[in-house]
């Protein structure tokens, strides 16, 4: 009887040890925010609605939304109530480099993942499916991804449109000259001057463009489409207790139904800084990506 009780008496304290060690056993990212007292979140200027500046030059967008959901998640796991938020402009081109160097501690933009960068970062769960495809003028004239041949066109340094673009020359046997822009503002730009005959990008990315240009009704966007691609937030890789916090604090939002209303702000609503409707109704795709929350990268 005694060798029970005792067998009973030091199991609780044997978990009371272990507890508060457990609870101060940092890894990743949390460690580094814990030790900082900083969180650094890398954000678009120009990937409207995910993330971009609104008239006051702050960064706004479905994309941080859902970051902030992150980040109070981190205050609370930490109990850092007064964490200091730093943000951070970064581009496509070197929006892995600061992830990977510590400069920033997420990315929350319009960020496709692939297998090919799964080698590089990890990424939250899909918070919104995608089609490459290209933005024309109207006029132009050019009704297909064909119908580009011999033409100029512009798209995005460091976005997955530029490989797949090349691609889609070869075994179309399509050939066009490319230009790029450093952001999606820019090579946009290129497309309004005439510079280019197409911006070739993600529909979303091309509508948001489009919706706040100076005249939206001299654009379309062509139908077809060079891939189906999923978005998320980038953290660093083989951070698995930060990855778990995002997984937890980003599929809650979906599974609790929040990311209607969250999806409904920035796209079926006028949104800043001119009040301009998307009208992007939730596709099949990201309606199941909402249901069944996951991180699977397009090959």
């Amino acid at each position: 009887m005694k060798r029970f009780a005792s067998i009973a008496l030091a199991l609780p304290l044997s978990i009371a040890l272990i507890a508060p060690v457990a609870a101060q056993d940092l890894t990743g990212t949390l460690k580094k925010v814990k030790e900082t007292g900083t969180f650094t979140i890398g954000y678009r200027e120009s990937s409207i609605p995910f993330s971009y500046l609104d008239d006051k030059q702050q960064p706004i967008g479905y994309a941080m939304d859902l970051c902030m959901k992150v980040v109070d998640a981190v205050k609370t796991d930490l109990k850092m109530p007064n964490l200091k938020l730093g943000l951070l402009p970064v581009t496509s081109s070197n929006r892995i480099p600061l992830l990977q160097n510590g400069t920033i501690d997420m990315e929350c933009g319009s960020t496709t993942n692939s297998v090919a960068r799964q080698q590089q970062v990890s990424f939250g769960p899909t918070y919104f499916v995608i089609n490459v495809t290209a933005a024309v003028k109207k006029n132009s004239g050019i009704n297909t991804l064909a119908e580009l041949n011999g033409k100029t066109i512009s798209t995005t340094s460091g976005t997955t449109s530029v490989p797949l673009i090349k691609s889609y020359e070869k075994t179309k046997n399509v050939t066009v000259k490319e230009i790029y822009g450093k952001d999606h503002g820019e090579s946009f730009l290129l497309l309004a001057d005439d510079r280019a005959s197409a911006f070739v990008m993600d529909d979303i990315l091309l509508a948001g463009q489009i919706a706040n240009s100076k005249d939206p009704a001299a654009y379309k966007i062509i139908p077809e489409s060079l891939r189906q691609e999923p978005y998320s937030m980038m953290i660093r890789k083989d951070d698995t207790q930060f990855k778990a916090l995002v997984d937890k604090t980003v599929g809650g939002v979906m599974k609790s139904g929040e990311i209607e209303k969250i999806y409904a702000k920035w796209f079926t609503s006028p949104v800043p800084p001119k009040g301009i409707n998307m009208n992007f109704a939730m596709t099949p795709p990201i309606r199941e990506a909402f249901k069944s929350p996951n991180d699977q990268g397009v090959k």
